[in-house]
């Protein structure tokens, strides 16, 4: 039997801004490399194929979406029960929660990409393809499907190599599969004139090697050392990851729900415009390719926060949680604010990184005007972000769940549907802008009362 690695303490000892720096720019550097297997697709299919590409990655973009609200709950969700569980110094159900989820990501892998495979034509429909854009669409998810199963794999084992204070292996696992991405982009697309086919090859190959590098971790995780049995997969684990990363999974899934609503919307009230049914849709998957870049930083961020947040809670170190918070927050809050500048002063120069010179004039003052306006409250949109992490963290899974929810169900999606009838395809636009200031408003509600209960517990 395997000698048992009883963790040290650093994440409860070593000063706080600069255990914060050692786990979150690994973190965050990762997260954007992650961020670029879409937006080097984006760019050269925007190139190589035009408009009609740029598109059909948007209308196929919610089965990304699908993977990430599974893969983050499992992921997250693992990470944050491995490392309450070592706080608590109970190592062996830290490895049957890292063991449980390893596999239970790989099995619902495989579900989702056979179910897209035989309902892939219905799935675009629902998600809103047009007739020209549907020949596009169908070859590009049809061959990305494929990978379902490696991306979901990384995508969940991820965090928990950064929950073992390995986030520099978490980053390289994920830098080398975008790199790969990367060289093969060119390549499939102009060298081998396969078009959009290449680009979905190119991801796919590149998440089969990202994958085969984070399960060669579990041979070398520094907490402990694993078992075979230890990846059993076991319901009561099943059901605690589930519980912790619910929030995570009602935030993606509600994402999914936004970006059907969305480009439903988007195709027909775009039919009724100027711009017609297939130019907003491709404007709006640009924009939401270059917002993720937004997301991967302040996610990165939180990420290398959330050991720190688990590990002392579970120690009953309240105070370093909420120091933590607050520094995570400040941190948010200055990040955002340097990327609304981006956002607001550059929105040409980054829209024309995704379009070629044959483009409609239309599309690219679309484009404009949909980034300045969609965006124009991302200097806040952290800390909504930071709250629902933290609350998972802790294992405060209600008000964790109720941010996410109400964010893009309670506020987002009723608005998508109501203002359009009256402002047209603006409605899409400032739906976004009044939800981004509704949920910063709810997270500071909840944080405020989080941190008052707080004092009020013994400190270790």
């Amino acid at each position: 039997m395997s000698t048992l690695i009883i963790p040290d303490n650093s994440l409860g000892t070593r000063p706080l801004k600069s255990l914060l720096c050692s786990l979150a720019v690994p973190s965050i550097i990762s997260n954007v490399i992650n961020a670029l297997y879409n937006i080097v697709d984006q760019i050269f299919i925007g190139h190589g194929v035009g408009k009609l590409g740029n598109a059909s990655t948007n209308v196929s973009f919610p089965l990304t979406t699908i993977c990430m609200a599974i893969g983050l709950m499992v992921g997250l969700g693992s990470a944050s029960g491995f490392n309450l569980e070592l706080g608590k110094k109970n190592v062996n159900r830290g490895k049957s929660i890292a063991g449980t989820a390893a596999i239970l990501l790989l099995i619902s892998g495989a579900i989702i990409s056979i179910t897209v495979q035989i309902f892939l034509h219905s799935m675009l429909i629902l998600f809103g393809a047009t007739e020209n854009i549907m020949p596009f669409a169908t070859d590009y998810a049809g061959i990305t499907s494929l990978g379902i199963p490696f991306l979901m794999f990384s995508t969940g084992i991820n965090p928990l190599i950064r929950a073992d204070k390995s986030p520099r292996y978490a980053m390289n696992a994920i830098a080398f599969g975008a790199m790969l991405n990367t060289i093969l982009d060119p390549i499939f697309i102009f060298v081998c004139d396969w078009g959009i086919k290449g680009a979905a090859w190119a991801t796919v190959i590149s998440q089969i090697l990202s994958a085969l590098l984070h399960a060669f971790y579990f041979t070398r995780f520094k907490s402990v050392k694993f078992e075979l049995n230890n990846f059993l997969p076991k319901l009561k684990e099943a059901s605690y990851i589930c519980k912790l990363g619910f929030n995570f999974f009602v935030f993606q899934f509600s994402n999914l729900l936004v970006q059907i609503v969305m480009n439903n919307v988007l195709r027909t009230y775009g039919a009724k415009s100027i711009y017609g049914p297939d130019t907003p849709i491709a404007a709006a998957g640009i924009i939401m390719k270059i917002s993720v870049i937004f997301f991967a930083l302040i996610n990165g961020l939180i990420n290398g926060a959330q050991p720190i947040c688990s590990y002392n809670y579970g120690a009953q170190n309240y105070r370093r949680v909420r120091d933590t918070v607050k520094l995570v927050i400040k941190a948010a809050i200055i990040i955002s604010t340097v990327i609304w500048f981006i956002f607001e002063l550059f929105p040409q120069a980054l829209i024309c990184l995704f379009s070629s010179s044959d483009d409609d004039p239309l599309y690219l003052e679309f484009a404009i005007k949909f980034m300045r306006i969609y965006l124009f409250f991302v200097f806040i949109n952290g800390v909504p972000i930071c709250s629902a992490t933290f609350f998972t963290a802790i294992g405060n899974v209600p008000k964790g769940t109720i941010l996410s929810f109400a964010k893009q169900l309670v506020f987002r999606v009723p608005l998508l549907l109501i203002l359009p009838v009256f402002l047209g395809l603006n409605g899409v636009m400032y739906a976004q802008v009044i939800t981004d200031l509704l949920s910063f408003t709810l997270a500071i509600v909840f944080l405020t009362d989080e941190f008052k209960k707080m004092p009020q517990k013994n400190y270790s």
